[in-house]
């Protein structure tokens, strides 16, 4: 097509998942476009804000561990090419659960088939080790020490910068959605921009069922979701690691991290909330989750029931039927590739993902539970 310009595979969205796609072609030698509307791991993305965080347990769900464990590798390689290790701060990660958890037992077998390193605690270890915690219904922990917190902004922005540096060309740039019942030659922009290239990766996040109404209109739940950060007591340590590993509490479905970057203790629900627009949601938390995560905080952390609150964001989950991720070629454009639900979980996996990807593109179908076809139009979460 005149004016346009050409490559092997245009991807859209640089969030974790566009931005190690990116990466992973152009390790393979193909010509990429990444394009972003708004820059990448910007404020209204599921790849945003400062932290993520990289755990090993998954249940009996043995592809994510071993995704974790494969894109663990491929963080630390990374940060260690762009000379930033601070990007990984291996916390530690303690999954807390009551008495007879399924999930808890599973991730114990799992692990243990894996061979990660971890080591369980029962409640009185759990007290000595962490009086500053509440244990209250729970009775047993198992606790990652090789696994932590990614720096999540930053580390988008570094495999943005390492993809350039490979010859990916990034550009901020709106792409429209396509059109058809047949395959595309070329994307064009809200800018009057126009892009071909052979196959096209739509790694947009929350917007997937926007720019796909028909497909996915009905099979991406954008979810809203509320982090808070508490401010820790002057002077206190209690609450930084490696006093204070970040914690999963199973039965309460809630997660935390240490005091890192001396931002305070980051914590929040893993319920999903309540359905949103990414382009129109207000990202300002109200006084009803404000009230609700200080009564939390108080009950878990009764030293910092008076904290103040420091910090808030407001972002989305992007969650498929059950949490599995998907990645498939759309069904009327076979050049077209949906990528997405990163339900809450998916940023640490985006190394692995992104080469699982560029392995699709022209080898076909892959992972039976990654597919279209297995997502449905009701909720029903299985993947934690």
């Amino acid at each position: 097509m005149a004016g346009a310009k050409n490559y092997d595979v245009v991807v859209v969205g640089a969030g974790v998942f566009g931005a190690w796609t990116a990466l992973a072609l152009a390790q393979r030698g193909r010509r990429v476009a990444l394009l972003e509307a708004y820059g990448p791991g910007h404020s209204r993305s599921s790849s945003g804000d400062e932290s993520r965080i990289i755990r090993m347990g998954y249940g009996g769900d043995e592809i994510y561990t071993r995704w974790s464990r494969r894109s663990l590798h491929l963080w630390k390689e990374l940060f260690a090419a762009v000379r930033d290790e601070s990007l990984f701060e291996e916390t530690g990660v303690l999954w807390l659960a009551e008495a007879g958890n399924a999930s808890l037992a599973a991730t114990r077998e799992v692990l243990t088939r894996c061979e990660v390193e971890f080591t369980e605690l029962d409640r009185a270890e759990l007290s000595k080790k962490y009086p500053q915690i509440n244990f209250a219904g729970i009775e047993s922990a198992i606790y990652e020490p090789e696994s932590g917190v990614l720096m999540a902004r930053r580390s988008v922005a570094a495999v943005v910068a390492v993809g350039c540096k490979m010859g990916v060309e990034y550009q901020t740039a709106q792409a429209l959605g396509p059109t058809g019942s047949s395959e595309i030659s070329h994307l064009e922009t809200s800018g009057g921009e126009t892009f071909a290239a052979s196959q096209f990766v739509f790694a947009c996040g929350a917007w997937l069922g926007k720019l796909f109404p028909g497909v996915l209109g009905e099979r991406i739940f954008p979810t809203r979701q509320a982090v808070f950060y508490i401010g820790v007591p002057a002077g206190d340590e209690r609450f930084s690691p490696p006093k204070l590993p970040t914690f999963l509490f199973r039965s309460d479905e809630s997660y935390g991290m240490p005091n890192l970057e001396s931002r305070g203790l980051k914590v929040a629900l893993d319920r999903h909330g309540e359905p949103v627009d990414p382009d129109t949601q207000s990202r300002v938390v109200t006084a009803s989750e404000l009230e609700g995560i200080r009564n939390y905080v108080a009950y878990r952390f009764p030293a910092l029931a008076d904290a103040p609150v420091v910090e808030t964001r407001v972002c989305q989950y992007e969650n498929t039927s059950n949490g599995d991720f998907l990645v498939d070629r759309h069904p009327e454009m076979p050049n077209v590739w949906l990528v997405g639900g990163g339900s809450g979980h998916g940023f640490k996996h985006g190394p692995a993902l992104g080469e699982y990807v560029a392995a699709r593109l022209w080898a076909g179908a892959g992972e039976p539970r990654f597919s279209l076809e297995s997502k449905t139009t009701v909720q029903s979460r299985t993947v934690f």
